[in-house]
C-alpha cells in the first residue's frame, strides 16, 4: 500500500473512524486526538501491513488502541466537574435513546463488537482481525450483549 492509498483510505473512512473512536471516548476532543494519533500511526507503519485488503481492519486497531490510550491517561486524572444531565424530550417519532443507552453501559468487550457489527457493519472476520480474537469469540460476544440489551430494554419497559 502506498502513502497516497492510504490517504485515501483515511478520507474515505473519516465518519467511521469518528464514530468508532466515539463508542469508547466521551469528548468530541478526544475522538479528535485518538483519530489524528492513529493517522500519524498508520502513516509511520504503512510499511508494515502485510496484506492491502485488510488496511481498514488495522487501521480501526489502530485507532481502538489510540482511543485505549487515551481512556488509561484520562483515569490518572481527577475530574472536579460533573457532566450535565441533556435534559429528556421525548418525541412521537420512534425514539432508540433507549438502545443508545443501553449499549454505552455494555462492557467495553461486549461494546466494541456491537458497534462495529450493527454501527459500522464491518463482518464477524473482520472484527476478530481489528480485535485480535477469535471468530467465535466475537460471535459469543455479540450473542451476549443482545442478550443483555433485551433484558435492560425489557425491564426498562416495565418499569415505564
Amino acid at each position: 500500500m502506498t502513502k497516497e492509498q492510504l490517504g485515501q483510505l483515511i478520507l474515505s473512512s473519516e465518519q467511521q473512524l469518528y464514530a468508532t473512536a466515539r463508542t469508547i471516548l466521551n469528548q468530541d476532543q478526544d475522538c479528535a486526538d485518538a483519530i489524528q494519533e492513529a493517522i500519524v500511526k498508520a502513516f509511520s507503519k504503512y510499511g508494515s501491513l502485510k496484506e492491502d485488503r485488510f488496511a481498514k481492519s488495522w487501521l480501526i486497531r489502530i485507532l481502538i488502541n489510540e482511543c485505549y490510550n487515551i481512556l488509561r491517561r484520562e483515569q490518572k486524572k481527577v475530574s472536579i466537574e460533573e457532566v450535565p444531565m441533556e435534559p429528556v424530550v421525548h418525541t412521537e417519532e420512534k425514539d432508540y435513546s433507549e438502545l443508545y443507552r443501553a449499549v454505552r453501559e455494555l462492557k467495553e468487550e461486549l461494546k466494541i463488537p456491537v458497534i462495529l457489527f450493527y454501527m459500522e457493519g464491518f463482518r464477524v472476520r473482520e472484527i476478530a482481525q481489528i480485535l485480535d480474537i477469535s471468530e467465535g469469540a466475537v460471535q459469543k460476544r455479540l450473542v451476549r450483549a443482545r442478550d443483555i440489551l433485551k433484558r435492560t430494554i425489557d425491564r426498562e419497559e416495565i418499569s415505564a
